[in-house]
């Protein structure tokens, strides 16, 4: 997996001056209010048809908040659209303690391919990257970006990342990234990592917005999506 494709000419932040830096982050954070407010004046109607679904669908709650690693390392709610069980911690334990196959899939990715846990409707909207449409609230209230690494629990962070920990938390997580428009779920873990890797150290706002549109491709393709 090689960063290199994804680049386009633009002055990388490994090489600018503090003085510069700053400037580049109110402009990235100027990039992610109007990304955001953006969204929701335009998709307004679809965030809360989702919404409804969700609840028509399997009830309440709609939202599902759990802790994630952010910025400096500090811990905020990430929000998604529910696309499980509302018992998923539950289902979850019982499936780890009586299937070894499992147990090592979610040791090694965190993430199950047949997860029982998600529901009809939630197939769909993680297909279609349409659960993650709350994270625009995580966008706005400066928690998360635009583009980033993409958030990861405390655990995740300590036994996948080791010595690129510094990495991950330099930056806030992003509602995409380049393990997005790279395949998701059908990159490696390891790969994941480097793609988190070379996107902090080759940051730059330029590359931010060319990652922006080919997500909306990849999006389309829903393509490493489960």
């Amino acid at each position: 997996m090689n960063y290199e494709s994804y680049r386009i000419s633009g002055r990388e932040e490994s090489m600018m001056t503090s003085s510069e830096k700053k400037v580049t982050d109110f402009f990235r954070r100027i990039l992610d209010i109007s990304g955001a407010l953006f969204f929701f004046f335009v998709f307004g109607v679809l965030f809360l048809c989702v919404w409804m679904l969700v609840i028509i669908s399997t009830g309440r709650p709609a939202i599902y908040k759990h802790k994630r690693v952010g910025k400096n390392g500090k811990e905020f709610f990430c929000l998604k659209f529910r696309s499980m069980v509302v018992n998923s911690d539950q289902v979850l334990k019982e499936l780890l303690e009586r299937d070894v196959e499992a147990r090592r899939e979610w040791e090694s990715t965190f993430k199950l391919k047949s997860d029982p846990r998600v529901t009809r409707f939630g197939r769909f909207i993680r297909k279609t990257s349409l659960d993650e449409l709350p994270q625009f609230w995580n966008v706005l209230k400066g928690e998360m970006s635009l583009v980033g690494p993409r958030p990861v629990v405390h655990q995740e962070l300590d036994r996948q990342y080791g010595d690129h920990r510094a990495f991950y938390i330099a930056v806030r997580p992003g509602l995409t990234g380049l393990w997005q428009i790279s395949g998701r779920s059908d990159v490696t873990y390891t790969e994941r990592i480097q793609l988190d890797v070379q996107y902090v150290k080759n940051r730059s706002l330029i590359n931010d917005i060319k990652i922006l549109f080919k997500t909306v491709k990849v999006v389309f393709v829903t393509k490493g999506s489960y």
